[in-house]
This record gives structure tokens, C-alpha cells and sequence, in this order.
């Protein structure tokens, strides 16, 4: 027999103070974000809410960027995300990293060949990964370190986007270790002529365009 239709008045309905605000902030994340399963993605959402985790959210809509290989479907702005959740830990549990990638809707074959450029067993350090991420972002280690600098960079957007010499040393010879056209020897060679010619006038930090010249001078010469 059906249940008779229940009327309800103002009164009757207690609606929590902070509903209004958790849902307004949960639709500007969604906006921002744009992730491609609405569903998938807030489960992550609300779940890391409760727990008081970093949320998986980007900080702007993305706009497509030319450098950036969209196919993948890893993008910079994800790639932040990710970075902000783990990097903490300095080490990650593989489980750990395929649950955040899967709370951002990235495709398991774009994670299976990051992991393969390096492989691993049951944890990754993070930085390493994030390193590769890069590479996956750019194809080439010039892209590759300028995702880098731009993704880890305190500077404002568009600005030189410096990070330590130390960050962008440890990435460029990491990836630079997994490329046989370069040898340790160049590496050392390029990076002394960084920390020389550059970061020593420039408070140990290193920007994007700092790094573009001066390769282009060391290993592009005219």
C-alpha cells in the first residue's frame, strides 16, 4: 500500500548551517576542475574533505596548451593536484598513487607507462615520479623541466617561475639519467655552468628562461 504523500512546512526541515557553503565550494571545485566523471571525482572530493586531505582540485580552469600532450589525458594543472596530495610523504605507495589517479579520472594506460619508464615495485618516490609525470607532459627534457619549474614555482602566473637550483637539479639529472644521448658527464658539466653563471647571482633559484639560454648556449652553439 503506498505511503500517503507527507507535507512538509519550513519549520520541519532542519537544513545544517554549513550545507550551503560545502556545496558552493564543492561546485566552483568542480568548475575548476572539470573532471571527466562528475562521480568518480567527488567521492574523492568529499572523502578527502572529511579526512581533512588536500582536496583534488585545480587552482584555475586549464585552457589547452599547445606543449602539452592532452592525449594522455595528464595535463599540468592534474599533475599540481597530485603533487600537492603526495608530496609530503616522499615516498608513495603505488596503491595510494592509483587511488589519486583515479579520483582525477586519468587513465590507468597513461599511469602504467609513466611507471614503466622507471619501474618500481610497491612504492615510488615521489619526486622521481614527478619528474617522469613531466616528462609525460613535454616529451623532451627542455619541456620536461619547464612543466617542472612552472608547476612548483611560488612566483605568480606568468611571472619567471624560479624554483631552488637544488629541486631543478635533482629533476634534470634524474631524467637526464633515463636519456642515453646524455651522458653523467654532460650533466655535471651543464649543471656546474647553471650554478656558475647563474644561480650564484640569483639567491640559489633558477627560472624557466635561465635554463632555456643557457642550454641553448652549452649544447646549441651557434
Amino acid at each position: 500500500m503506498p505511503l500517503p504523500d507527507t507535507m512538509f512546512c519550513a519549520q520541519q526541515i532542519h537544513i545544517p548551517p554549513e550545507l550551503p557553503d560545502i556545496l558552493k565550494q564543492f561546485t566552483k571545485a568542480a568548475i575548476r576542475t572539470q573532471p571527466t566523471d562528475v562521480l568518480q571525482w567527488s567521492a574523492g572530493y568529499f572523502s578527502a574533505l572529511s579526512r581533512g586531505d588536500p582536496l583534488p582540485v585545480k587552482e584555475r580552469v586549464e585552457l589547452p596548451v599547445a606543449t602539452q600532450k592532452t592525449d594522455t589525458g595528464l595535463t599540468r594543472g592534474l599533475l599540481k593536484v597530485l603533487h600537492k596530495q603526495l608530496a609530503h610523504k616522499g615516498t608513495v605507495d603505488l596503491k595510494e598513487l592509483q587511488d589519486k589517479w583515479k579520483t582525477l579520472c586519468l587513465p590507468v594506460e597513461t599511469l602504467k607507462f609513466i611507471l614503466k619508464m622507471d619501474p618500481v615495485e610497491d612504492a615510488v618516490e615521489w619526486m622521481k615520479f614527478f619528474s617522469l609525470g613531466c616528462s609525460a607532459l613535454g616529451g623532451t627534457l627542455q619541456s620536461a623541466m619547464k612543466h617542472g619549474c612552472e608547476i612548483l614555482t611560488e612566483d605568480p602566473e606568468g611571472g619567471p617561475a624560479r624554483i631552488p637550483f637544488e629541486t631543478f637539479s635533482y629533476i634534470f639529472s634524474y631524467l637526464s639519467s633515463l636519456d642515453q644521448d646524455r651522458t653523467e658527464s654532460d650533466t655535471n658539466l651543464f649543471l656546474n655552468h647553471l650554478e656558475e653563471t647563474v644561480v650564484a647571482r640569483k639567491n640559489g633559484m633558477i627560472g624557466v628562461s635561465d635554463f632555456f639560454i643557457e642550454d641553448k648556449k652549452k649544447f646549441h652553439p651557434v
